[in-house]
């Protein structure tokens, strides 16, 4: 709390609105490269010619993971791992493309598999918190706004702490999530340069590691995100109370 306290009080209000206006600043550069990367690779056939759903199966098989299903679902960019029913869910763009960007994001995925298969400790961690951070991400859409009317108005800071304390939490997930999808990724690599009946060249496989590093940039600007807007209510209720 200490920590928390000498961190914020340095935070004057102004600084912390221009601090979340630059991590969404930087988030949409973010964002609009991977895009951008993603469609650039999309555009360039394997010369396996095996589609996302093939790579992802043959990763799957190759690392004796037998009771997980690939399945294509709606969405763009929508591909996750679901350890509850053990499915890798691909979008359509993925599941059906024969493209490096389809099988990078197939080999993550599967790292996801891989990790959950392994018990990777990360993981279930992360697994763990789903449902205390469910909870946390709903106080947050209403003690934020609520807290800070009252702090203003009426003096009392008790709501906002919820709201702080809760967006705390979903932070900390945030940074979780971290070592939970860089390993994917390198997991994804390793086995991708392994295969050469899968990438053939070191250029395909280097346009993979570039597409996945910029996914990977995706979940950092929004773990930092998360920590602005966290400093940014705190500083509210810490500065407020002194």
């Amino acid at each position: 709390m200490n920590h928390l306290l000498l961190i914020t009080g340095y935070i004057p209000y102004n600084s912390g609105w221009l601090l979340m206006i630059a991590v969404a600043v930087v988030s949409f550069f973010v964002q609009m490269r991977f895009r951008s990367k993603f469609k650039q690779y999309s555009e360039i056939g394997l010369l396996s010619g095996l589609s996302g759903k093939e790579v992802a199966e043959k990763m799957l098989l190759d690392n004796q993971i037998y009771d997980v299903q690939v399945i294509s679902v709606e969405g763009q960019l929508t591909d996750h791992y679901n350890p509850e029913n053990k499915t890798v869910n691909l979008s359509p763009d993925v599941y059906h493309s024969r493209s490096v960007a389809s099988a990078a994001i197939a080999a993550h995925e599967c790292g996801h598999a891989v990790q959950h298969a392994k018990a990777y400790s990360w993981l279930s961690f992360r697994s763990a918190m789903v449902p205390i951070v469910n909870t946390a991400s709903t106080l947050t859409t209403w003690t934020l706004m609520i807290g800070m009317l009252l702090l203003f108005f009426s003096g009392s800071p008790y709501v906002l702490a919820i709201g702080v304390v809760a967006l705390g939490v979903v932070t900390t997930f945030s940074f979780i999530t971290l070592p939970v999808e860089f390993d994917a990724s390198n997991r994804a690599l390793l086995w991708l340069s392994n295969n050469y009946s899968v990438m053939r060249t070191d250029a395909e496989q280097e346009q993979a590691k570039d597409a996945l590093w910029w996914a990977a940039m995706t979940y950092v600007v929004a773990a930092l995100g998360s920590l602005a807007t966290l400093l940014y209510y705190a500083s509210f209720l810490f500065n407020r109370r002194n």
